[in-house]
């Protein structure tokens, strides 16, 4: 069976969806989300091989949501877009296959088939955007989404990856790699990031250094990165 997610914010458009997908018969529909938060933790929880993906929801966009996958552990994507056939032949040109709303049932069969025959995630680098500006993260069972630049440090521990703003500790899915490479935030840390525009001060200590933010919070520099961070701000 091939597991499947659905994203879309419309929920007639997912039912409709998963509807069609039930007369498959090796396509199992494990969940519907109705925003990108929600599913990338349901990607990142429930491994899917297939996500039929909105590519406009709001607040964070298919493309963005592409940009927060780990590319090394991406299923498998296919649009679902409400765009003209002018964006249909870019997304053509760049090998992705995408449905268009409202879904045809013999274009999905044709979907299917080509999926069948290949489930190997593609690269994705061309369609997702190179730097994010917000991060997917959640507090108990509220979701939220909080700007990149509210976000002073981020850091992970026994209990996950943890975001931290001047209002707020919240928690999310991505990684610090993926972070780093997609965002502001830079090394300070085997277990930190540092936004070097939250940073009031650094006070220098024998084994490395504390970075102090604007809001008060102490951050821990380590002596591999502190050469680095000091060159951020002028200093040798």
């Amino acid at each position: 069976m091939i597991r499947c997610l659905i994203v879309d914010d419309e929920p007639f458009a997912r039912e409709e969806l998963a509807d069609i997908l039930e007369d498959a018969g090796d396509i199992e529909v494990i969940g519907q989300c109705s925003n990108a938060v929600e599913a990338l933790q349901a990607i990142h929880r429930d491994k899917p091989d297939l996500v039929f993906l909105d590519i406009q929801m709001p607040r964070i966009t298919g493309m963005e949501m592409i940009a927060m996958l780990d590319p090394d552990n991406m299923p498998r994507v296919v649009f679902v877009t409400a765009y003209d056939e002018y964006a249909i032949k870019a997304f053509e040109n760049h090998a992705f296959d995408y449905l268009l709303k409202p879904v045809d049932e013999q274009r999905l069969a044709k979907t299917l088939d080509k999926l069948r025959k290949d489930l190997r995630p593609r690269d994705m680098t061309m369609l997702a955007p190179e730097t994010l500006e917000v991060l997917p993260c959640y507090s108990g069972t509220r979701l939220k989404v909080v700007p990149i630049r509210d976000v002073e440090y981020v850091f992970s521990d026994l209990g996950g990856i943890h975001v931290v703003t001047a209002q707020c500790k919240v928690h999310t899915q991505m990684t610090l790699k993926l972070m780093e490479e997609k965002t502001p935030l830079v090394r300070c840390h085997r277990q930190y990031l540092l936004m070097p525009a939250a940073i009031s001060e650094i006070i220098l200590q024998d084994t490395g250094a504390l970075a102090i933010t604007h809001s008060g919070a102490k951050v821990p520099v380590s002596r591999r990165y502190l050469k680095s961070l000091k060159q951020l701000f002028g200093y040798q």
